[in-house]
């Protein structure tokens, strides 16, 4: 950081007290030589004061924020009055703070200021990921390390006939991972066809699956082929394959053994060229032990196994998602997608996203609806956004505590460094942060910052 204030006594004793809390601190004493500083290096925030000899932090203020937007500038002054506060935010100023002040003030406005230029960088940084060459795999976007690690595993069997099974919370997108797999295959110019195995009676399910011949029951009145047959060439994405009925398991079973389907009221198989998709959100291990899934149809089933992961722990891949999304809206509402300013990113960061990318979406198309300007506004998020979502943390101390935006950042920093065995550099790649950020929230934390 730099400090600007014509007193190199207060200088001096701000040096020593930001340098003792983790900063890297320059400082001098005129505009001028600020303006030069700034202009080699490349600063995280700058603090200066209202009053400086022969100009004013506002000017000092005006010059940085031209040249760079996202660098962070405080004023300090002993003069504080609404104007200037007010002239300091419409210059692009990140906070005005009143002498005399508590070091620990500073310090924290410093903090913040820092979390707030990282932010406007990775909201820039994934705008232009978007527009330019996402990080992707078919439909599928993410940067956190564990969508590159589904990512490998579907370069890797997305060409092949094998067995897939999906696994992962409900609304984290197992049908897109599904499609992305076909899309990615040589079976891509053939059908992908998807039925949920949990919305439909059985009676009704085993026709779907299977197909029927005319008058093989009361309400066949014509043949119908059934999907397995509907994605000969394709794909079969059978989707919540969980919730299939005990009776039909062992029919499954045998088409996928086989390779044959028999109709309902036919006398004889059928052959099909299919490749099997599954999906489910429940435990099928732990189904099979409470007898409610057959255990040779899981093992067929569970060739590959895919889990993805929940919204929550793909570190900023929520803001990559978040642009992709609104630049999607935006183009299928005819307008221009709104900015996502700093503080709106970090309420999306914090938040748990108990329902993943689904929720994410959802979210987005109600600040889509209620976006007045170019920038979303605190107002348009729901409530549930704004207060950061109840008990964010596995680890808070009562279920529903509502946690500060300092707590939720600690133990989601925290819990990442623990994810990655201590590695600070992968953390800090993860968590979209300067190593030397890191260091110093993690000091603040009392924690050991020698790298492993």
């Amino acid at each position: 950081m730099l400090l600007v204030d014509d007193d190199a006594a207060m200088c001096e004793m701000l040096e020593l007290d930001l340098r003792n809390r983790g900063f890297a601190v320059d400082w001098c004493t005129t505009p001028a030589e600020a303006l030069t500083r700034a202009a080699q290096v490349p600063y995280d925030a700058v603090v200066t004061d209202l009053n400086l000899r022969g100009a004013s932090g506002l000017d000092v203020c005006r010059e940085l924020v031209a040249r760079d937007p996202t660098l962070p500038v405080i004023i300090i002054t002993a003069f504080g009055s609404i104007e200037s506060a007010v002239q300091a935010i419409r210059l692009g100023g990140y906070d005005f703070i009143t002498k005399p002040f508590e070091f620990d003030t500073l310090a924290l406005t410093l903090e913040r200021a820092v979390t707030h230029k990282n932010l406007q960088l990775e909201v820039n940084k994934l705008r232009r990921q978007v527009a330019e060459n996402p990080p992707r795999f078919a439909e599928l976007l993410g940067t956190s390390p564990p969508m590159q690690e589904l990512f490998r595993l579907l370069h890797r069997v997305s060409d092949t006939l094998t067995t897939v099974l999906i696994t992962g919370e409900s609304g984290v997108g197992k049908e897109l991972v599904a499609r992305a797999l076909h899309q990615e295959s040589r079976r891509k110019s053939g059908p992908f066809v998807a039925i949920n195995c949990g919305a439909l009676p059985e009676t009704l399910l085993e026709s779907e699956l299977f197909g029927h011949m005319k008058g093989a029951f009361t309400d066949a009145r014509s043949d119908r082929p059934g999907v397995f047959r509907e994605a000969h060439g394709g794909t079969l994405f059978l989707d919540e394959v969980g919730e299939l009925p005990v009776a039909l398991q062992p029919k499954l079973l045998r088409v996928l053994q086989e390779r044959m389907v028999r109709p309902l009221g036919a006398n004889k198989e059928i052959p099909v060229d299919v490749r099997i998709v599954c999906a489910t959100n429940v435990d099928l291990r732990d189904a099979v032990e409470k007898g409610r899934f057959r255990e040779d149809l899981f093992y067929r089933l569970d060739v590959v196994h895919l889990e993805v992961p929940p919204l929550r722990s793909r570190g900023t891949d929520v803001l990559l998602l978040t642009s992709a999304f609104l630049e999607r809206l935006g183009q299928r509402d005819g307008r221009a997608a709104p900015r996502l300013p700093p503080a709106i990113a970090a309420r999306l960061l914090s938040y748990e996203w108990p329902g993943n990318v689904r929720e994410l979406l959802n979210l987005l198309e109600r600040v889509m609806a209620l976006s007045t300007g170019d920038s979303i506004l605190e107002e348009d998020l729901p409530e549930r956004v704004r207060r950061g979502g109840p008990t964010i943390t596995p680890d808070a101390a009562e279920p529903g505590t509502v946690l500060p935006l300092e707590e939720v950042e600690k133990r989601y920093i925290l819990k990442v460094l623990g994810l990655l065995n201590g590695n600070k550099r992968k953390a800090a790649e993860a968590l979209g942060l300067d190593r030397s950020t890191l260091y110093r929230k993690l000091q603040s934390y009392g924690q050991d910052t020698t790298e492993t």
